[in-house]
């Protein structure tokens, strides 16, 4: 009985200590080992990210010098096309009463001229018997030469107006012609549409659009808060949105002098000079992104952001960094320009710092993940 006892108290004993041992290790937490990373020196800069489009630097529209109809086209839109090309017929379609009021200038320049003749020959007959002076004849002269050149004005008008030129056509047609070299990017009109003629007092019809496409810019908008930091001749980088993997080098020409509120904010205009790669042809009216260097320091200390914890009171920057007793303590720093990713570190912070990467993710222990489950 003693041993059957005694066996008893063994096992009871075996089990409050395996208990025990069972109950510490479920209960206690592994340290966390965490890892550190050091600053190293750089360079840094700051970027922005301007949206736009790319367009030919310039841009010529195509109008008529006289109101008709377009009777024939002899282009299309992506055509190449140099100074002097026919683009298009205009048949012209006179105005009645614009004809009735140059037939009527007409007929009284005749009448006039008629007049003018008669007093002329007149006048010769009397100078030739010198009974006037030769002053009242030259005057006489001079009268009946003024008569004749204004019913070819009154005629030369009249033509125009029924023929569309001076010198006269049966098909009354003009000729519109390209006035510079380039690619036709649009053609607004169509064959028997009626176009009016550009003069002061009317922009008159575009028949096309004729630009350069080897000579393209881009144009884009930044906001206020920038704009200050950008100077003409800072250089650009700009993707198209058409064209994967592909980067332009560009250097910026124009930076506007007046801002535009646009949703709250003022934007300014800017321009760069967009330098293409002959291999691949670019569109007018691509979208771009351009990327423009704000601020650029070489040599300087940096750290990851990653590392950066801030105050919940006063909102300062600080990191943890491990002392002499393998001890995290903090350190309040300074910091200069960010490109996003790393951070200059101005003051409170040596190279041989060793900071903590608190925010790292990393796998759950077994015993964390049991704590977890029963809370």
């Amino acid at each position: 009985m003693k041993i059957i006892k005694y066996l008893g108290i063994g096992l009871l004993v075996f089990g409050a200590i395996f208990a025990t041992l069972y109950f510490i290790k479920t209960n206690s937490k592994p340290l966390v080992e965490y890892e550190v990373q050091s600053p190293e020196i750089q360079s840094i800069e700051k970027k922005t990210v301007v949206t736009g489009t790319v367009i030919p630097e310039d841009e010529v529209e195509i109008k008529p010098q006289i109101s008709g109809i377009i009777e024939k086209l002899f282009v299309e839109e992506g055509d190449l096309v140099t100074n002097g090309d026919l683009l298009a017929k205009v048949k012209v379609v006179p105005n009645e009463q614009a004809l009735n009021t140059a037939k009527g200038r007409l007929s009284n320049t005749l009448i006039l001229l008629k007049n003018a003749e008669v007093e002329f020959n007149r006048n010769q007959s009397l100078f030739d018997k010198e009974i006037i002076s030769k002053r009242d004849f030259d005057n006489a002269k001079l009268t009946y030469d003024q008569a004749k050149q204004n019913v070819e004005n009154a005629r030369t008008d009249l033509q125009i107006i029924k023929m569309g030129s001076a010198g006269g056509s049966t098909t009354a047609n003009t000729n519109i012609r390209a006035t510079v070299a380039g690619t036709i990017l649009e053609i607004p009109i169509k064959e028997g549409d009626q176009v009016i003629e550009s003069n002061t007092f009317n922009a008159g019809t575009t028949i096309a659009t004729v630009a350069d496409l080897n000579k393209m810019i881009f144009e884009g908008k930044v906001d206020e808060a920038e704009v200050a930091k950008l100077t003409v001749g800072m250089p650009l980088k700009v993707s198209l949105g058409a064209i994967q993997d592909k980067e332009f080098d560009a250097q910026l020409k124009f930076i506007a002098p007046k801002g535009n509120e646009e949703q709250g904010t003022v934007q300014f205009k800017i321009e760069g000079d967009v330098y293409l790669d002959n291999s691949i042809f670019i569109r007018a009216g691509y979208s771009a992104n351009a990327s423009l260097v704000l601020e650029k320091k070489d040599s300087i200390m940096g750290i990851s952001e990653a590392l950066l914890q801030f105050d919940k009171i006063t909102n300062d920057p600080y990191v943890e960094v491990k002392n002499d007793k393998e001890i995290f303590e903090r350190k309040n720093i300074k910091l200069g320009i960010s490109d996003g990713i790393n951070v200059e570190v101005i003051s409170g912070l040596s190279i041989e710092d060793k900071i903590k990467v608190w925010n790292k993710t990393e796998p759950i222990k077994i015993g964390e993940e049991e704590e977890t489950e029963n809370k």
